[in-house]
């Protein structure tokens, strides 16, 4: 008998419509739920990690179920059509699905092992941003140009992955300037000190440091100020780097401390 008959058999068209609707219902809910989260997200801005963390859980038990309660509308899962129609589906759905049965299992591994999570800022495969989606396929990270990526959940089992935040939604920043060795370096690191600790966006609560050290490049001696320190959500890295880096700058040139020099300086 030809396969397809047997699987025609034990398929209910009555419950067609029935299914597009608990598929229908399966995505209406999830959108909803993620505006919700979101929401209380916003509300409670020291847990909005947590609670986007909970949503990825939330919308993996959604899908679920939602696809399996289509599933039974329209099939009629007895005895018979495991063993009519088992092998020929197993071995055509295994092929067809295999790279999306990884990426599913690896999302389930993603939210158990918890490399980074949703909302955490992730350098991946020369991309940097924001974790927004963790889905039953794939993650989407969004950059700092505003660029959606999608990447499929079974590329993180194998790559390495930098989390900068790791679930916590303050975040260490790391900033740079360079100054002439010949250069008030002491009143330089005053600076660079007290523009990272006076930012509105800085996290006053955590360490922070400023380091200075000398290098030579391209046949001149300068130092480096690093100034590494706390910001206060992720989501204000960038203002807060520019918000130092503004006012170091503006200070330097107040103050006439000036950068390296490719040419000999005058006196």
């Amino acid at each position: 008998m030809d396969p397809h008959t047997e699987v025609l058999k034990f398929l209910k068209p009555g419950g067609i419509p029935y299914a597009l609707l608990v598929l229908a219902a399966t995505v209406l809910l999830s959108r909803l739920m993620s505006r919700s989260l979101d929401r209380l997200g916003d509300r409670f801005a020291d847990k909005r990690l947590l609670i986007q963390q909970a949503g990825s859980f939330l919308r993996f038990g959604i899908y679920l179920v939602g696809g399996l309660g289509a599933l039974v509308s329209v099939v009629e899962l007895t005895r018979e059509v495991v063993l009519a129609v088992g092998g020929t589906v197993a071995v055509a759905v295994g092929f067809a699905l295999k790279d999306l049965t990884a990426a599913i299992v690896a999302g389930l591994v993603i939210l158990v092992d918890r490399p980074f999570q949703v909302g955490d800022r992730v350098a991946f495969d020369g991309y940097y941003g924001e974790i927004r989606h963790i889905g039953l396929r794939s993650v989407r990270l969004v950059t700092l140009d505003d660029s959606t990526i999608t990447i499929p959940n079974n590329k993180f089992l194998t790559d390495a992955v930098s989390s900068g935040n790791a679930g916590d939604v303050a975040m260490m920043i790391q900033m740079d300037f360079h100054v002439g060795a010949d250069q008030d370096v002491a009143r330089a690191k005053r600076i660079v000190e007290e523009a990272l600790t006076t930012s509105r966006f800085a996290h006053l609560g955590r360490p922070f440091a400023v380091l200075v050290s000398q290098e030579a490049r391209d046949g001149m001696v300068l130092v480096r100020i690093r100034a590494k320190g706390y910001v206060k959500d992720v989501r204000f890295e960038k203002a807060f780097e520019s918000d130092v880096t503004e006012r170091v700058l503006e200070t330097f040139l107040a103050e006439s401390i000036r950068p390296p020099a490719v040419l000999h300086r005058g006196v």
